[in-house]
C-alpha cells in the first residue's frame, strides 16, 4: 500500500438529507423512494471524476446515539425523527458507495465528525493533505494548514476565511465559541444571552475558555458576568460536546482507504436494480463497452444532474 499523499473523506451522512430535499420525489419499479439514492451517487461520481486523492471514503453515523449521550443525555434529543420515506434510502446510499468502489465507513458510538477527525489527524501526521468534503460547521474546528473542507454544492472551498466569517475566531478556538454559544440544532446548552458574535469577541479578548471562565468576575456587563459564573460548568461540558474525537480506534486504518478502480460492472448492476435509467445511460456512454452489455430499465427520474 502506498503511502497516501491527498486523503479525501466525505460527509456520507450530510449529504443523505442535502439529497433528500434537493430533489423531488423518485420511485424505483417497487415503489421505494431513491432520491437521496440517486442524488447521492450522482455527486459521488462527481467528486471522484474531479478529484486526484490516492485515498478516499464515504463516512456515516451509525445512529442516534453516541458517547456525548453519556456526558449529556439531551444530546441531540431535539432531532426530529428521518422522514419514513428517507429511511430506506440509509442503508441504499451506503450499496451505492461500495458499488462505487469507495470504501464506506461508520462505527457504533461515534458520529462520522469523530471518524473524520481521527482520519483527517492520522493523515496529517503521515505528511498528508487532506479534502474534507463538507460544509458542515462542526468541522471547521478541523482546518489548518493541511486540511480543508470543500462543499461540492457551492463549487466552495472551505478554509481560514471562511471559518473566520462564520465563528469571528480561527479555527484552533473555534470550539471554545460553540462552547460559549451552544447549538440549538444539537441540543448544546452553551451559556445563555451568549451567541456567536459575543462569544467570538469573549474568546479573543481573554484567548481561551478556561482563561474566561476563570476571569468572569472581572466582567463589567452585569447579566453577561452572572450568566459566566452561573452556566461556567454547562460551558465546560458543551466544550466536551462539540470537541471532535482525534483518537477513534479504527476499524479500517487509513491505509485501507487507498484509491480502488471503478468496477463498471458491480456499477451498472446497482444503477439497473434501482432504475436509474439517464444515469446508466451516461455511464455506459462514458466508459463504453465495459458498461454497454448491462441494460438499464426505465425508470421515473428525471435526466442526471
Amino acid at each position: 500500500m502506498s503511502k497516501p499523499k491527498h486523503v479525501y473523506l466525505i460527509d456520507g451522512s450530510g449529504y443523505i438529507f442535502r439529497a433528500f430535499h434537493a430533489l423531488p420525489p423518485l420511485s424505483r419499479s417497487d415503489g421505494t423512494q431513491v432520491n437521496a439514492v440517486l442524488g447521492f451517487t450522482n455527486m459521488l461520481l462527481k467528486l471522484l471524476e474531479d478529484t486526484d486523492a490516492d485515498h478516499i471514503a464515504c463516512i456515516f453515523d451509525a445512529g442516534r446515539v453516541s458517547f456525548r449521550n453519556a456526558i449529556y443525555d439531551q444530546y441531540k434529543a431535539n432531532r426530529p425523527e428521518a422522514p419514513p420515506e428517507l429511511i430506506p434510502q440509509f442503508g441504499l446510499v451506503r450499496e451505492a458507495t461500495r458499488a462505487c468502489n469507495v470504501a464506506c465507513i461508520e462505527m457504533e458510538n461515534f458520529e462520522a465528525d469523530d471518524i473524520i477527525a481521527t482520519y483527517a489527524c492520522r493523515a496529517v501526521e503521515q505528511g498528508a493533505e487532506v479534502t474534507i468534503v463538507s460544509s458542515d460547521k462542526d468541522l471547521m474546528q478541523l482546518v489548518n494548514p493541511h486540511v480543508r473542507l470543500y462543499d461540492p454544492m457551492k463549487n466552495k472551498p472551505i478554509s481560514f476565511p471562511e471559518v473566520a466569517e462564520k465563528f469571528g475566531v480561527t479555527p484552533d478556538k473555534v470550539i471554545d465559541v460553540q462552547a460559549l454559544a451552544g447549538d440549538s440544532s444539537d441540543n448544546v446548552p452553551g451559556v445563555p444571552g451568549i451567541g456567536v458574535k459575543t462569544a467570538a469577541e469573549l474568546i479573543n479578548l481573554y484567548g481561551d475558555l478556561e482563561t474566561l471562565l476563570a476571569k468572569a468576575g472581572e466582567i463589567k456587563q452585569p447579566k453577561r458576568r452572572e450568566n459566566l459564573l452561573a452556566n461556567a460548568e454547562l460551558a465546560r461540558i458543551s466544550k466536551k460536546l462539540v470537541t471532535l474525537s482525534c483518537d477513534v480506534k479504527l476499524d479500517t486504518p487509513l491505509e485501507g482507504l487507498e484509491r480502488r478502480k471503478l468496477d463498471v460492472g458491480k456499477l451498472m448492476a446497482f444503477v439497473k436494480a434501482n432504475d436509474f435509467r439517464n444515469l446508466a445511460s451516461r455511464i455506459a456512454s462514458r466508459h463504453g463497452g465495459e458498461g454497454a452489455d448491462v441494460q438499464p430499465t426505465p425508470d421515473t427520474a428525471p435526466p442526471a444532474p
